[in-house]
């Protein structure tokens, strides 16, 4: 009776579970015989075609990639198609290229080797050529491309050296909402790059930096790369100056400290420190004038440990006299520590001291949180994607 119930409980494969098993794994081993066959056809018409042919096949290796596995993508490239794609890069037909440009572009989507294998097959010098067009579109896929493959750590010095660098800077002014984000990303994936030791920006990046950290929402991953880019730019002279210069572009740093991520707050603090630190004098005032402190304020107690760092130093320069000696690392620190001393004793008075710091810095943000809704209420919604 046990051995029945057994049955019961842990039935036997039936033969129509089994059939379905079996007909599900040879459908499968049907769907990658024709893939294979398929990815060997396209390979063998972009090689060996007419220039048609190979445009035809180019966009169809893009039509099939775009719907399939990262194990498709690297079928694709054994079977020998990146090279000839990029040798169409350099066609005098703007179909060729567009179509060429499509297929590796898909080809290097989430797979490292395709973008290394393009990088090394020559793909660069063609796609920096792009750039140059008047021809918007073909343009704006060259920097697509150039994102993708910058994201790979070994293509980055290859292509800091190639000049794509000041064309895609050219694109912050002048591409579409699309072209810029695009252009933003690969400048950041290439200002990370260790072993280029020629500046990847110029000040001519900064005023578009600036226009594009004010359009878009502080707190996304695209104002923590256009304020990472802004921070590098601090570092020289001619990048303070243009920050300067820039219209708001104090007061959009400013802005960025007091509403962005950990991240975009940590590089906006450091671009405004980088002005103050290169001459006090001369951006004490503009800084303090666009109402950093709130801001800063917040920043020592919320804000990463390297924000934190930073803002406390930046704080010491905004004082009327940096040389006194400090009892903190602020003067507001300086007031709330000696008031918790004089409430709770010098024993509890750190205590207190954080205490008294959290709340006035909550109701910094509380402020700052009104004056952000009074603000989006009478101005247009942002351009600038939140990715």
């Amino acid at each position: 009776m046990g051995h029945d119930q057994e049955e019961e409980e842990t039935p036997p494969a039936t033969p129509t579970t089994t059939a379905s098993t079996d007909s599900k794994d040879q459908e499968e081993e049907t769907w990658n015989h024709q893939k294979q066959t398929l990815i060997l056809e396209l390979s063998e018409k972009l090689i060996n075609g007419d220039l048609q042919a190979k445009i035809e096949a180019a966009r169809d290796i893009r039509r099939v990639v775009r719907k399939s596995s990262v194990k498709t993508r690297s079928k694709f490239a054994a079977a020998g198609v990146i090279q000839p794609l990029v040798f169409m890069l350099l066609s005098p037909n703007l179909d060729a290229r567009e179509a060429s440009l499509l297929a590796l572009l898909n080809l290097a989507v989430r797979n490292e080797r395709n973008k290394v294998n393009i990088v090394t097959a020559g793909a660069v010098p063609p796609l920096v050529e792009l750039l140059k067009l008047q021809n918007s579109g073909l343009r704006e896929l060259a920097t697509a491309a150039i994102l993708t493959l910058s994201a790979a750590a070994p293509n980055k010095p290859t292509i800091a050296a190639s000049g794509a660098a000041p064309l895609l800077v050219q694109i912050l002014s002048s591409g579409s909402v699309q072209g810029k984000v695009d252009a933003v990303t690969a400048l950041h994936n290439l200002s990370t790059c260790k072993e280029n030791s020629i500046p990847i920006l110029d000040a001519k990046a900064v005023s578009p930096l600036i226009n594009l950290l004010k359009e878009c929402k502080k707190y996304s991953k695209f104002a923590e790369k256009a304020t990472a880019l802004l921070e590098i730019l601090s570092k020289s002279e001619e990048g303070r100056v243009a920050i300067t210069n820039s219209d708001g572009g104090i007061l959009t740093l400013v802005e960025t400290v007091e509403d962005g991520s950990l991240f975009s707050t940590q590089h906006a603090v450091g671009a405004l420190l980088s002005l103050c630190q290169s001459c006090r004098e001369k951006y004490r005032e503009l800084i303090l004038k666009e109402g950093a402190i709130p801001g800063l304020l917040r920043l020592t107690v919320e804000g990463t440990s390297i924000a934190q760092e930073r803002a406390r130093t930046l704080l010491d320069l905004l004082r009327d006299t940096p040389q006194e000696k400090k009892l903190a690392s602020s003067v507001l620190e300086k007031i709330v520590y000696d008031i918790a001393t004089r409430v709770d004793g010098a024993d509890k008075a750190a205590e207190t001291a954080k205490r008294l710091l959290e709340d006035m810095v909550q109701r910094s943000m509380e402020l700052s949180m009104n004056r952000i809704q009074h603000r989006a209420a009478s101005c247009t919604p942002a351009k600038v994607p939140s990715a």
